[in-house]
């Protein structure tokens, strides 16, 4: 199983490109489902769940042409799919439930597997399956399959989410493009990336508008061919903007879109970096000395994004004084802490608030990566500790971060992949 080692502490300077959003590529691969006609997605990050997902779609029936780069797609579905998405495919990816929408819109029937993903905490399904059902859904649970079908189209209605869900309001979205009549979905997500998939729809003929937190999609028989290009990596970006943060860095981050991320960015300005925006680039520099942060709350978009905690806290972890995160997405979310504490981290738990002590002079120590964003929470912590740290189980990572030792040692980082 491969591992990574970082000698640290190291300085950061240079450029680095942004990679195709993984969220918003999932999305988007799963709604290629509803279409007859060829699909082309452009700025595919090259990592593990995009491959997964590809998969998938071949295993359903899609005809998948990639580029040399394997950074486009070109989608082609049989008139003919078929409709198990089974356990052995999906058990390691979260996004795998996406199919479900668009198979029970478009053939009417599906048997889709209870998806895997990480482990950060309670996500279920319910909210996907609720609101699918109001759409003219039926479905039974059957040693860990999901199985459906509808009576022809489904019709669209009023369905008001009880909680804000990503997932469940993109799944929704792709299923009642096809639907006959009007949807009304109210109590959405507004993330960055179901704006994505919105224009992507949008493009290819689809009827979707937005007020606030409410999408109206009017129903229409057919998808036309399209091309797209996948948004930048919001997550990436940030992640990198707090390594340069961290390690007093001055990074030029390439190929980004500044304003899906302005509220980490206004709390990195806040902790003492100077930031520069451009059109699709942002330059940073950190600061001598890190300000403390108190009270920093996740929540859904545009407040902090649940998938940057992780690397906030080991800003936390370095800045001048006591700081404090309070995780409001997920219950499980603190998994890195017990390890950042290996490397000396001054942090205290108490039910969803972290309380950091700050000023940590981090020593390398051997860890072990939980989920995608605490593995990178890791590597940032190695960057600026003192000696050789070992962080295993990073297929976590490769999951979400296309060529991240490539980019790192680009930048000044020291860091091997072991097998």
């Amino acid at each position: 199983m491969d591992k990574f080692l970082i000698e640290g502490p190291c300085k950061i300077k240079g450029k680095v490109k942004i990679s195709g959003a993984k969220n918003s590529a999932l999305v988007l691969l799963a709604a290629t489902l509803l279409f007859e006609k060829p699909v082309t997605l452009k700025n595919l990050p090259r990592v593990k769940d995009i491959n997964t997902m590809l998969n998938l779609l071949k295993s359903l029936g899609s005809k998948i042409t990639l580029s040399k780069d394997r950074k486009t797609v070109r989608i082609q579905n049989k008139k003919k799919m078929k409709t198990l998405a089974s356990y052995s495919l999906v058990k390691t990816m979260r996004a795998s439930i996406l199919v479900l929408g668009p198979l029970i819109s478009k053939f009417h029937k599906s048997t889709t597997s209870y998806p895997g993903g990480c482990n950060i905490g309670s996500r279920p399904v319910n909210y996907h399956l609720s609101a699918l059902k109001k759409l003219g859904m039926k479905y039974q649970i059957k040693k860990g399959y999901i199985h459906a079908k509808s009576n022809g189209r489904l019709k669209g209605t009023l369905i008001n989410f009880s909680k804000i869900s990503v997932g469940a309001t993109e799944n929704t979205i792709i299923a009642a493009c096809l639907a006959r009549g009007k949807s009304i979905l109210k109590n959405c997500a507004i993330e960055p990336e179901i704006k994505d998939l919105t224009n992507f729809l949008n493009s290819a003929g689809a009827k979707i508008k937005w007020k606030g937190r409410t999408c109206l999609v009017t129903g229409v028989n057919s998808l036309n061919e399209i091309s797209f290009s996948v948004m930048a990596d919001r997550i990436e970006t940030g992640t990198f903007c707090v390594a340069a943060t961290i390690a007093k860095g001055d990074l030029e981050i390439q190929n980004s879109n500044p304003k899906v991320i302005e509220t980490e960015l206004n709390i990195l300005k806040r902790a003492g970096a100077k930031i520069k925006v451009l059109e699709n680039k942002i330059c940073i520099k950190g600061p001598k000395v890190i300000k403390p942060i108190k009270n920093l709350k996740t929540k859904e978009w545009p407040g902090v994004a649940t998938d940057m905690q992780s690397q906030i806290m080991v800003l936390m972890c370095v800045a001048n004084g006591e700081s404090s995160i309070i995780e409001n997405i997920f219950e499980n979310r603190f998994l890195h802490v017990g390890e950042l504490q290996r490397l000396g981290a001054k942090i205290k738990i108490k039910n969803n608030k972290a309380t950091i002590q700050g000023n940590t002079k981090f020593i390398g120590a051997e860890l072990m990566s939980s989920d995608l964003r605490a593995s990178v929470a890791l590597v940032l912590a190695a960057i600026v500790s003192r000696g050789k740290s070992i962080i295993n189980r990073i297929y976590h990572l490769d999951r979400g971060y296309e060529d991240i030792e490539k980019k790192l040692r680009r930048i000044g980082v020291r860091i091997k992949r072991l097998k």
